[in-house]
């Protein structure tokens, strides 16, 4: 029987303090140790749980702890992290589970000193039923903070920004799972019918009022087991995502490149929008991305899509003229926490070098637009300087290139003040993302 609760050490130090991708880690962790999908819902659960709740956790240790923090030694702490979430958030576990499991762990991991520290705040928190104070909410940055387990800087730049309302919808939207998203492949089928299959197998389907061909799923288990999966009846991809490839507003028989192509979505979403007629250029720096993308698009029945390997910020391999280019930067990935939650508590992120490397890649992909051509900017973060600065930027810069006003789907409406051009979805509003989009035309030839 696998030792989930060791597994989810594992995985939680490595990805604390190792640097490892938390999805990459689970998943690799999930087949290395063949568990089943009982097991692996489990794993999941714990593994997302920790990271996304990891400043409350270390607030609930402090207030039970005698020790500082900062001299627990790692793996106790991670320990403590595990059965603290098993108390506090996870209800079908029994305390007792809770307690005796993670003193086990401490035994197998040999912390034998650790053991009995750890079952004394654990045995504590029961005893006092598990109670704890927020800070108070007259602090608004540290009760946000501790609250919905952010940063304190993070969530002071956008009370700053958004204010206090919007900020805690923000802060809200990053807990939990995020859904399962699809977009139904028209190429092959439609909506109605793969709503029907889907259901036979006991699948929960929901529409999604402003995308016409895209679904929330629910008990799938594992998609790949699927077979209208694998027969490429729909592919997954966040609704945001798919409203921005929406925006870009491909048209059959066009010439599209996506310069920042994988996973690919933004360009599966295309090509159908397309009726796969035309030619669509994705690109990525990574080989081993295209090949995730040539896959994909086999999969799906998508033959206009092309990969090129290609370093979007130089002008190595040109491309040709395009009717529409979409320009979806690398980012500081803040508008994705509940699906990568130890982003926000990496310190060493390259966050003041990114907005030059996205100018640099707006800059050189405008080039290959020809009179009349549309450009696509999108960003998953929050960050202004990532997003309309950028933008305004690069409208200052080149005369040769105008706003296009977004036309917003019935069901989305902006949540701040900006231009008609540009649109900010933030997490927990439409149950996407955080994104940004904004769009612009070029409106003569270049000097």
């Amino acid at each position: 029987m696998a030792d989930v609760r060791k597994i989810a050490f594992d995985v939680i130090s490595r990805v604390l303090y190792e640097d490892a991708y938390s999805a990459i880690a689970l998943n690799h962790a999930v087949k290395e140790n063949s568990l089943s999908p009982l097991d692996a819902s489990f794993l999941s659960a714990l593994v997302y749980g920790v990271l996304e709740r990891k400043l409350t956790l270390e607030y609930i240790i402090r207030r039970y702890s005698s020790i500082r923090l900062k001299k627990i030694e790692k793996k106790t702490l991670v320990i403590l992290y595990l059965g603290v979430y098993q108390l506090i958030y996870m209800d079908k576990v029994p305390d007792s589970a809770a307690v005796n499991e993670s003193v086990k762990l401490c035994k197998k991991l040999r912390l034998y000193k650790s053991g009995g520290f750890v079952n004394a705040i654990l045995r504590n928190m029961v005893r006092a039923d598990k109670t704890y104070k927020l800070p108070d909410k007259t602090d608004r940055v540290k009760y946000l903070s501790i609250t919905y387990s952010c940063p304190e800087e993070l969530v002071n730049e956008w009370l700053t920004q958004f204010g206090d309302d919007l900020t805690e919808t923000i802060l809200k939207g990053f807990l939990g799972r995020p859904p399962i998203t699809v977009r139904v492949n028209t190429l092959k089928t439609t909506k109605e019918e793969l709503t029907k299959s889907l259901e036979k197998r006991g699948v929960i389907v929901e529409n999604i009022s402003f995308l016409e061909n895209s679904l929330h799923l629910s008990h799938t288990g594992s998609l790949e087991q699927i077979p209208e999966f694998l027969d490429g009846h729909f592919f997954v991809e966040d609704g945001a995502s798919q409203l921005c490839a929406e925006m870009l507003g491909a048209q059959s028989g066009e010439t599209v490149c996506d310069v920042c192509s994988a996973p690919g979505g933004k360009a599966f979403y295309s090509a159908i929008r397309m009726e796969n007629r035309g030619e669509i250029i994705s690109c990525d720096i990574h080989p081993h991305k295209l090949k995730l993308i040539d896959s994909g698009a086999k999969r799906l029945g998508i033959d206009i899509v092309h990969t090129i390997c290609r370093d979007a910020s130089s002008e190595d391999i040109p491309l040709p003229k395009c009717h529409r280019i979409l320009c979806d930067v690398p980012c500081s990935g803040l508008g994705i926490l509940r699906r990568k939650p130890e982003i926000r508590y990496k310190k060493d992120t390259n966050i003041d070098i990114l907005p030059k490397l996205q100018y640099s890649i707006l800059c050189m992909s405008a080039s290959y637009l020809p009179r009349d051509g549309i450009l696509v900017y999108s960003t998953c973060t929050l960050r202004q300087e990532e997003n309309a600065d950028i933008i305004k930027r690069f409208l200052d810069e080149h005369p040769d290139f105008a706003p296009e006003p977004l036309i917003l789907p019935d069901g989305i409406r902006r949540q701040i003040d900006e231009d008609a051009h540009c649109l900010t979805i933030f997490p927990g509003v439409y149950q996407t993302d955080g994104f940004f989009i904004a769009k612009l035309r070029r409106v003569k030839d270049a000097d």
